[in-house]
């Protein structure tokens, strides 16, 4: 990508980032939109009742979608249900999940695998990040779980179903967040190492793309597309199950400078409509701009392994 910048001598001279930098700059740029309407289709969401999950939301149910709010919070998917259904005029459905919990998101897959034969939409936008190491019942660093493998397993669960549709698409929200690195195959549960909330956000962003990356091929001549997406720098509650230092500076601090999330819901509304993605798999998405991830992602030593783990540790047998 090339900027051109006027120097103090009055001469405009034009640079080009490398692609390790160009993320600095994508979510600026202006990004590309869709009319698509959607009607007729089925759309599933994790992670939607605030948020990047819940601007989704609303811009695919305005699209005429119908969707499914997969949440952890009954009390808080029946407020954005009704919302939803007032404003849209749709018949919004909710299925309960916490991605903290195999089991659950088990439950939850057959739960929707039964209601709809047919899904055209997976979008997973469920995620956490935290200051304090913690392991789930399921042996795995929390983190790791909810924002990694849960998201496998449940995305695993609900193939058949989008294999059904004419065009599937699974959209996965990463984020630039895997730039900090943190992976380490062989001490996912940080037995032998200082946990960092940034690491262990890191390390599971890293798995995440690898995996997509893996699938994709494993889906290449199937109807189904999948990719991953940052999406933006904007205002949501990541973050904020956190102690109140963290909460302070989050809300205080960073939270001024981020942008509405309105806009990484019409980009995951394109990502999941625009007629121009229908054989584009296997990428990773700054907001709606094509974009290399970090370079130590595409480092095939981490392909042969991180994948088949994953699968194993979430207890899927091929």
């Amino acid at each position: 990508m090339v900027y051109e910048k006027d120097f103090w001598i009055g001469v405009k001279m034009s640079f080009k980032l490398p692609d390790e930098l160009v993320f600095l700059t994508n979510s600026k740029e202006t990004q590309k939109t869709t009319t698509e309407k959607m009607h007729d289709k089925v759309c599933v969401i994790s992670g939607s009742t605030s948020g990047v999950g819940l601007e989704a939301l609303k811009a695919i149910s305005k699209a005429g979608a119908k969707c499914v709010i997969v949440a952890r919070n009954p009390e808080k998917a029946q407020k954005v249900k009704k919302e939803i259904d007032r404003e849209y005029n749709t018949n919004t459905d909710i299925v309960i999940a916490d991605f903290a919990s195999f089991s659950s998101v088990l439950t939850a897959a057959k739960e929707i695998s039964s209601k709809y034969p047919i899904i055209d939409v997976l979008i997973n936008s469920a995620g956490l990040y935290c200051t304090k190491k913690t392991l789930t019942q399921d042996g795995n660093e929390l983190v790791f779980q909810v924002n990694h493998l849960s998201t496998l397993l449940f995305t695993w669960n609900l193939l058949d179903n989008i294999k059904r549709c004419q065009q599937g698409r699974i959209i996965q929200v990463n984020s630039e967040g895997h730039r900090f690195g943190g992976l380490n195959i062989n001490n996912l549960t940080w037995k032998r190492r200082i946990y960092t909330g940034l690491r262990s956000y890191g390390a599971s962003k890293i798995a995440q793309i690898i995996t997509v990356r893996e699938m994709a091929k494993e889906l290449k001549d199937t109807n189904i597309t999948i990719n991953t997406m940052h999406p933006g720098t904007v205002k949501t509650n990541l973050g904020y199950n956190n102690g109140w230092l963290y909460r302070s500076y989050n809300k205080y601090i960073l939270t001024p400078s981020m942008f509405d999330p309105k806009i990484s819901g019409d980009a995951l509304y394109y990502l999941a409509a625009d007629k121009s993605l229908s054989n584009v798999s296997g990428k990773f998405f700054n907001l709606t701009i094509l974009e290399p991830p970090a370079s130590y992602v595409l480092n095939r030593k981490y392909y042969d392994k991180i994948y088949p783990l994953s699968k194993k540790l979430c207890g899927i047998d091929d």
